[in-house]
């Protein structure tokens, strides 16, 4: 089943597989001045004005400060495990708690905590994970209790989800070598057999119930799945074959010219998930570069948008963002063509913090007038909130835990010079998956990850 869920009314969903301002005129000679300024003052009681003014990368380390306090905040002190959303009632969620391990790890190096708390942080959750949390065959349950790690919600055994925190606890160990921490991560990781989730298929399957057993869905086609094969097929045990890798479609399609591999929703989290670990500048799939790829759908996102500004007025060059997200009808799988193409006007600014590393230019644009335009509805303690429809006036209160992740580590990559591949790519099950797959010399593709 899909990471992304009904966070508003309690359900989960899965989107991808089921269904199918410019600033005033007058401040455009002060923003000239914005790479030389080194400090600002307060032009309103909330600041929020010297904040969009700052240099860009002081602007951009704010709010990745901001969005970190998510996964401290909302993560439960005696488990560790992470909440699924901000809402009230939110049980955690196993993909927020693998973009919590990513973000601490991360966080202890910028000082934002002390490299014991975020070693005790993490340890505990890791802890949580292979002794308290309920799963099968090493997969854990989508949703779960904070407090007790079982199955919440009637959620499905979840193999995307399992996969993302894998990735964030992988990630993590990374930054504590030879640990403990280091330890546990290869523990939960070599306890999934993932040969399991295929049930006799070459396609990795969405997820297990206790009640029926496996979904009839199965990752058949591009999308956020590329995290999952490259962890199932990289694996030091239990492992799944390379031909898992060559079974799933490729879909090209085309828009204003420009062709492009898409998922089926066209949201844009489906090109930026696997993309916050793995670095795809170096690698090639049959002659597909991932990250060009990103690129592409990300400026077609953009255009698309803009096609329906007449519209909808939210719509503008420095305003666009299709993604899943909440929106004034509920959990909307929103995207661009090519693909399903859903929008009604809504936007989601994590998505385009998430887009940076692929269209910097246009998604800082966008940023900007995100928190100078809109800052007192849309960005609070914790970051920027979900999303916004200008037509209905409507502005969401809720953070979702793994729209906060993407946007830290995209942000991470962006600003700190590609270091979340850095730490990723020479792991040596993302080395595995490169060999086995052929998608380049894995020696060179983790010394050339920044």
């Amino acid at each position: 089943m899909n990471s992304r869920k009904n966070s508003r009314n309690l359900k989960p969903l899965r989107i991808d597989r089921l269904f199918q301002r410019s600033l005033p005129l007058f401040l455009i000679p002060f923003f000239l001045l914005i790479p030389f300024m080194t400090t600002t003052s307060a032009l309103d009681e909330g600041g929020f004005l010297s904040q969009a003014l700052l240099p860009n990368d002081e602007f951009l380390r704010k709010i990745e400060k901001d969005t970190f306090q998510y996964f401290l905040d909302f993560s439960n002190p005696k488990t560790g495990l992470t909440l699924d959303s901000s809402q009230p009632g939110s049980p955690s969620s196993i993909a927020a708690t693998g973009f919590s391990l990513a973000a601490l790890a991360i966080g202890q190096e910028h000082g934002w905590i002390s490299y014991e708390q975020a070693y005790r942080q993490i340890l505990k959750t890791l802890e949580t994970l292979y002794k308290k949390a309920q799963h099968k065959n090493g997969f854990f349950y989508h949703f779960i209790n904070r407090q007790t790690g079982q199955r919440a919600w009637g959620s499905e055994v979840s193999s995307i989800d399992t996969a993302l925190l894998l990735a964030g606890a992988l990630l993590a160990g990374q930054y504590f070598p030879d640990t403990d921490i280091e330890d546990m991560v290869k523990k939960i990781y070599a306890r999934v057999n993932w040969s399991w989730m295929l049930n006799g298929s070459t396609l990795i399957c969405m997820g297990w119930l206790p009640e029926s057993g496996f979904l009839p869905y199965y990752w058949d086609s591009y999308n956020e799945l590329i995290i999952l094969q490259a962890l199932a097929i990289g694996a030091p045990e239990n492992g799944i074959s390379p031909a898992s890798w060559e079974a799933w479609r490729r879909t090209e399609g085309i828009y204003n010219g420009q062709k492009m591999i898409h998922s089926y929703s066209g949201s844009l989290f489906t090109y930026q998930y696997a993309q916050a670990f793995i670095n795809f500048r170096h690698l090639d799939d049959h002659g597909i570069n991932y990250f060009e790829n990103s690129r592409h759908a990300t400026l077609a996102n953009r255009q698309y948008s803009l096609s329906f500004r007449n519209q909808h007025h939210g719509y503008t060059e420095e305003s666009w963002g299709l993604s899943a997200s909440l929106g004034p009808g509920g959990y909307k799988a929103y995207g661009a063509k090519p693909g399903e193409g859903l929008q009604d006007g809504t936007i989601a600014p994590y998505a385009v913090i998430a887009a940076l590393v692929f269209t910097p230019e246009e998604s800082l644009s966008a940023i900007r007038s995100f928190y100078g335009n809109y800052k007192s509805k849309t960005y609070g303690h914790f970051g920027f909130k979900d999303a916004f429809n200008l037509d209905k006036n409507w502005w969401s209160n809720q953070y979702i835990g793994i729209d906060q992740g993407i946007s830290f580590l995209m942000l991470e990559n962006y600003l700190n010079d590609g270091d979340v591949w850095k730490h990723f790519m020479p792991l040596g099950a993302v080395r595995s998956w490169v060999e086995r797959c052929h998608l380049g010399d894995p020696s060179l593709v983790a010394s050339r990850s920044e």
